[in-house]
C-alpha cells in the first residue's frame, strides 16, 4: 500500500481558519477539535502539522508575514522610486485586507488565551521591511529625499501605514476622508517632510495609483 499523500493546502487552510476563529470568537474557539471541524479534517491532522496550540499561533504569525513579504517583493521597481514607495504602501494595504485575520494575529491584536509572543516571534517579521528600506534608499540616491537614514524613514512609513490599516480594517475611515484619500495624504506628507518636492510627490503618487488600477 502506497503512503497516504499529505495535502499541501491543508497547512495554510488551518492557519487561515485558526486566525479567523481567533479574531471573530476569541481564544476559546481555538480548540483542536473546533479547528479540525471547520476545515473538514481530523484532530490528528492538526497535531501532525502544528503539534500544539503554541506552534499553531506561531505558525499564524509567520505565515502572515510570509504573505506580506511575497506581496511586497512582487512590486516591480521603476524609474520613479517615490512611486515605488507608494506602490509598496498599496501592496501592504492590499495584503492586510486580503488576510485581515492573520494581520491582526501578526501584531498580537487578537489575544492568544495563554500564549504570548516571544521577542523572537515579534522580531521575526522585521525582514519584511527590507524591500521598503531598499526602495527608500533609492529615493535618497535619486536626490528625492534629504534624509540619510533609510531605515528610520521606512519605520516612519510602516508606523503610519499600520495605523491607517488598523482604522481601515475597523471601518473607521469613510468619505471624504476614506482610506485611499488618507493614504495618499499620509505617505505624501512623510515624503515631502523628508525633502521631496510636493509637485513631484503628487505626480509619483498618481503613477502609483495608476499602477494599482
Amino acid at each position: 500500500m502506497s503512503p497516504r499523500q499529505i495535502d499541501p493546502t491543508l497547512g495554510p487552510q488551518l492557519v487561515e481558519t485558526a486566525a479567523r476563529l481567533l479574531a471573530e470568537e476569541g481564544p476559546k474557539a481555538l480548540s483542536t477539535r473546533r479547528l479540525a471541524a471547520e476545515v473538514g479534517t481530523s484532530t490528528m491532522a492538526v497535531y501532525t502539522h502544528f503539534g500544539g496550540k503554541d506552534d499553531l499561533v506561531r505558525a499564524m504569525v509567520r505565515e502572515g508575514f510570509g504573505y506580506l513579504d511575497r506581496r511586497l517583493t512582487e512590486v516591480a521597481q521603476t524609474a520613479d522610486p517615490v512611486a515605488d514607495v507608494a506602490a509598496l504602501g498599496w501592496a501592504y494595504r492590499s495584503n492586510a485586507l486580503e488576510h485581515r485575520h492573520l494581520y491582526s494575529v501578526m501584531f498580537g491584536g487578537s489575544g492568544f488565551g495563554g500564549f504570548a509572543l516571544t521577542d523572537d516571534d515579534r522580531q521575526h517579521g522585521r525582514y519584511t521591511l527590507g524591500t521598503l528600506v531598499r526602495t527608500v534608499g533609492r529615493c535618497m540616491e535619486a536626490g528625492r529625499l534629504r534624509s540619510e537614514d533609510e531605515l528610520l524613514v521606512a519605520h516612519q512609513l510602516w508606523i503610519a501605514l499600520h495605523g491607517l490599516v488598523t482604522l481601515e480594517l475597523g471601518g473607521y475611515l469613510i468619505p471624504p476622508y476614506d482610506a485611499d484619500a488618507c493614504f495618499e495624504a499620509q505617505v505624501g506628507g512623510i515624503l515631502v517632510g523628508e525633502g521631496d518636492d510636493a509637485e513631484r510627490t503628487r505626480a509619483s503618487l498618481l503613477r502609483a495609483r495608476e499602477r494599482r488600477a
